[in-house]
């Protein structure tokens, strides 16, 4: 059964363009919990609440139906303000991948450079993501390989990027891939038998923010 609340939070998400992945990962809350929100009756703190309502560009009593919507907010910089490109520390780089959810391999491949979505999760110094035996990106196992991961905010015209380039590996020790399993928090969006897991240990990790300053 869903409610009010439900329908509203769903419509702001959609007019925003964003999963519920990402919606979650904006407000601190799972996905499931997402989608409890907007498809069955539940009742979210106020401090939940007032982080989706940031979340969404919106208010808090546009949420719960106490005022008017203002309205989808306009992407832009702050007034006075000039775009500085911010080069990321490496501790400042694995901080920032440790947030989780959806990144990008970049690979070589026999026909050029392919480039797929993953989800991945932060293991030790590296990354580690699933696949499916005999894919391009299990095919890639012992290659120099580019994972990327980054955050964009469109309406406060702002965001992060950070590149790590190592070697992909097959993960294989029970022991390793037992504890991949337990760490892993969502399915692949791919969908299929993806149990294929493969790490990356960067030998180089860079990142850039985009900053407004006066």
């Amino acid at each position: 059964m869903t409610t009010d609340l439900g329908r509203r939070i769903a419509a702001r998400r959609t007019a925003a363009g964003m999963s519920r992945e990402e919606l979650g990962e904006r407000c601190g809350a799972d996905a499931r919990y997402i989608a409890s929100l907007e498809d069955h009756v539940a009742l979210p703190t106020v401090g939940t609440l007032a982080r989706l309502a940031e979340a969404l560009g919106t208010t808090v009593g546009a949420l719960a139906g106490t005022r008017a919507d203002p309205g989808p907010a306009r992407p832009g910089r702050p007034p006075h303000t000039e775009a500085r490109p911010v080069v990321l520390g490496e501790e400042e780089c694995r901080r920032l991948l440790g947030v989780r959810g959806i990144g990008r391999v970049a690979v070589f491949t026999a026909d050029g450079p392919a480039v797929l979505p993953v989800n991945y999760l932060v293991v030790d110094d590296g990354v580690a993501f699933r696949t499916a035996a005999g894919t391009v990106l299990a095919g890639a196992a012992g290659t120099e390989a580019a994972f990327e991961a980054e955050r964009i905010d469109e309406v406060a015209a702002k965001g992060w990027s950070v590149l790590a380039v190592g070697v992909l590996a097959a993960a294989s020790r029970p022991d390793v891939l037992e504890g991949l399993a337990e760490a892993a928090h969502a399915t692949p969006w791919a969908g299929g038998e993806r149990t294929h897991w493969m790490t990356l240990a960067p030998d180089r990790l860079t990142g850039r923010r985009v900053e407004y300053r006066p």
